[in-house]
């Protein structure tokens, strides 16, 4: 079910990017966070577009749930995760992040490239099991000298997003990278609890 207005502006925005094609290779955060490795449990990809991070994590049998505004998108990773024999293991959600809410301490790994908001980072991070990983990307602010057309509020602000982590997360690494992005990579210390939903 559809979770999403037909004339969002963001649904039309990268329903059109997505009409032309998509790569599904894993982005590098999603491949460096599936290498810890996060304990056994699901993972949830936000604003997961036609995700290779997804389909990477599938492929080793753990469960996906990829949510993103986009159907254009998730229909072409659902295309494909049925060519790999992964579908069974993908959930898709087409939803709009600013409306949608996980479930709390539900995932051994929350993934987020590409995409920022301080109120949909709060639940994300609530969303992490004990025990679990937090990996993210967004721009920093240094992204608007080259993107102009980019808001503010879209974009990572001084020390963001460790500094808005609570205190039962160990930053395992932040870092800027080029294009004006920033990696995080998190875990959460509390005691690890069997999770609702296994590999």
């Amino acid at each position: 079910m559809s979770h999403v207005p037909a004339r969002h502006p963001d649904r039309l925005r990268w329903n059109a990017k997505y009409e032309a094609g998509a790569s599904f290779t894993a982005h590098p955060l999603a491949e460096r966070a599936l290498a810890l490795p996060p304990p056994d449990g699901p993972m949830l990809d936000l604003a997961s577009g036609p995700s290779g991070g997804a389909l990477l994590a599938a492929a080793s049998g753990r469960r996906v749930t990829a949510v993103d505004i986009s159907e254009v998108a998730l229909d072409l990773l659902a295309r494909e995760a049925e060519a790999r024999g992964l579908r069974h293991l993908i959930t898709l959600v087409h939803a709009d992040l600013g409306t949608w809410t996980p479930p709390p301490s539900a995932f051994a790994l929350v993934l987020c490239t590409g995409f920022w908001d301080r109120a949909v980072f709060g639940p994300a991070v609530e969303a992490v099991a004990p025990g679990g990983v937090l990996a993210w990307e967004a721009f920093t602010r240094e992204a608007l000298r080259a993107r102009p057309h980019l808001a503010a509020e879209w974009c990572l602000g001084e020390d963001e997003p460790a500094s808005l982590l609570p205190g039962t997360f160990t930053v395992l690494f932040q870092e800027d990278v080029p294009h004006g992005k920033r990696r995080m990579l998190a875990r959460d210390n509390r005691a690890m609890d069997s999770l609702s939903e296994g590999r």
